[in-house]
């Protein structure tokens, strides 16, 4: 009988996902991208988790840089390899030119190279390599037949030797051929290719699985990035899966009208959009959130991507709520950062390993829009699905702020990309009055929950968030084009919603 392909786990974050198990077992995966696309790093953690993870031996081809380079370029990503060299768990095979400008395969005759190959992987059990990058070698090459038939001669020796190998090459072109011969692709079983992507004057890096032969994969580009200690972490956007738990407990969300606003507060595993302009109020609704959380002894987390800490303290203690106490007694951790201090996919992998150790009740995040800034449209839009989905996995509850562009009315790019994964939304709003501008509070949104459809007026104060009556002689608040009611428009209008008492 026929038997699948079995797949063997990279050990990679997110990769393994996006890839349904791994790379294809015995077999040779090529590794295509331009300049500064990681494919070394790639290369290298395939190895390095094998070994790490799985306990299975590897062997570095390398055609570019010396060992010696890999060996300090890797050290910051936390791969110790002289120590897995002295164990016998990792072996290079040494074909990067010589300072004399010779190179140590000779007159390019592989067979003496894939002879130093194979005594490689014999002499530690190796289950894994990594040959980078193959382009090296095949440029000295003139005829397209001849590389396509070495290309070919490795590829059977490495698949006779029982490994699962990776080949490195180079593009010219982040959407044009597969690899600069434009024959790799056809000989290799399997096909991956990275991208360092110049977007909105932002880089991105991206991976696409371009073939499995003979087994499944996911479609499409995937963002990653490369985090110190750890290597690259491929977010697998599309991969997410709808499976989080619902709950029917409510929590409070610090303001006792606008718990009874929601119908009894905010579910325990709901995420939350605040939404308003500049000075509205967002930042004390997340204080309000925050302190209704310490209050009932929960763990709070507050990632603040426009104010400082002490910023946060201070505004915290004008409104009676002391968030340095908390933060001495670990309830509460505040992290804050400025959004061009890193790529989104890098405040994203930072913020899920942030609430992977602090565990919290409740996670608020002021402001969303900042992130903005830092990332595409695209990027943004992944970035905010990735975090949202992985909140609610956690059955955490997540509060998010927006802000509008506008003083008056209008919408945000972030609300319009968290609007629907969200299932409460509050929106704060200015209300001119007769030469005097006041602030309105609506609950546009609460998912699995009767509640208030009222536009009310708030005040603020040295106590917080005070919400009281709605207003019922303006129109148009919402969209920003307010518009006064004479007193008999308002009594004709509330007539024709009124309930038939009948």
């Amino acid at each position: 009988m026929t038997t699948p392909i079995s797949k063997l786990p990279t050990g990679i974050p997110g990769f393994d996902s996006i890839s349904d198990g791994g790379l294809p077992k015995g077999r040779t995966t090529l590794l295509a991208g331009t300049a500064g696309s990681a494919k070394t790093v790639f290369a290298a953690q395939f190895l390095a988790e094998g070994i790490g993870i799985y306990g299975e031996s590897g062997v570095f081809i390398t055609f570019e840089e010396s060992p010696d380079d890999i060996r300090r370029n890797v050290i910051s990503l936390g791969w110790d390899i002289e120590r897995w060299e002295a164990e016998g768990r990792w072996r290079f095979v040494d074909a990067s030119p010589h300072p004399d400008g010779e190179v140590v395969i000779g007159a390019y005759d592989l067979g003496a190279l894939l002879a130093r190959i194979e005594n490689a992987i014999q002499s530690i059990g190796a289950q894994r390599v990594s040959m980078d990058s193959v382009g090296a070698i095949f440029s000295h090459f003139t005829e397209a037949s001849v590389v396509r038939h070495e290309l070919f001669r490795i590829a059977s020796v490495l698949r006779a030797l029982g490994v699962t190998a990776l080949l490195t090459a180079e593009r010219t072109d982040e959407y044009g051929e597969v690899a600069r011969f434009g024959i790799e692709e056809f000989v290799a079983d399997n096909v991956i290719v990275l991208r360092n992507i110049l977007e909105e004057e932002k880089r991105r890096r991206t991976v696409e699985i371009l073939k499995f032969r003979g087994t499944s994969h996911n479609k499409g580009e995937y963002p990653f990035t490369i985090m110190p200690q750890e290597g690259i972490v491929v977010i697998p956007v599309s991969a997410i899966e709808l499976k989080q738990n619902s709950s029917s407990i409510r929590v409070s969300s610090g303001n006792r009208v606008l718990d009874h606003m929601c119908g009894g507060g905010f579910f325990r595993d709901s995420i939350i959009l605040v939404s308003g302009s500049t000075g509205t109020g967002k930042t004390l609704m997340t204080t309000e959130f925050v302190a209704g959380g310490l209050k009932e002894g929960e763990r709070c987390l507050m990632f603040a991507f426009e104010e400082s800490a002490e910023q946060l303290f201070r505004n915290a203690s004008g409104w009676g709520v002391d968030f340095a106490k908390a933060v001495r007694e670990r309830q509460l951790k505040i992290v804050c950062a400025y959004p061009e201090t890193a790529g989104l996919e890098d405040h994203l992998v930072s913020m899920k390993q942030t609430i992977d150790e602090f565990r919290p009740d409740r996670v608020a995040v002021d402001s969303l829009s900042a992130l903005e800034r830092v990332g595409t449209v695209k990027g943004f839009r992944e970035f905010v699905i990735a975090l949202t989905s992985f909140v609610k996995h956690k059955e955490t509850v997540g509060l998010f702020t927006s802000t509008t562009p506008h003083l008056l009315g209008g919408t945000s790019i972030t609300e319009a990309h968290i609007s629907t994964i969200t299932d409460s939304i509050v929106l704060l709003r200015y209300v001119e009055m007769f030469g005097e501008m006041r602030r309105g509070l609506t609950v546009l949104k609460m998912r699995g929950s009767m509640h208030d459809k009222d536009i009310r007026e708030f005040k603020i104060d040295g106590a917080g968030m005070h919400i009281g009556d709605p207003f019922r002689s303006v129109a148009g608040i919402l969209s920003g084009q307010t518009r006064h009611l004479a007193p008999n428009e308002v009594g004709r209008i509330d007539a024709l919603f009124r309930d038939d008492e009948g």
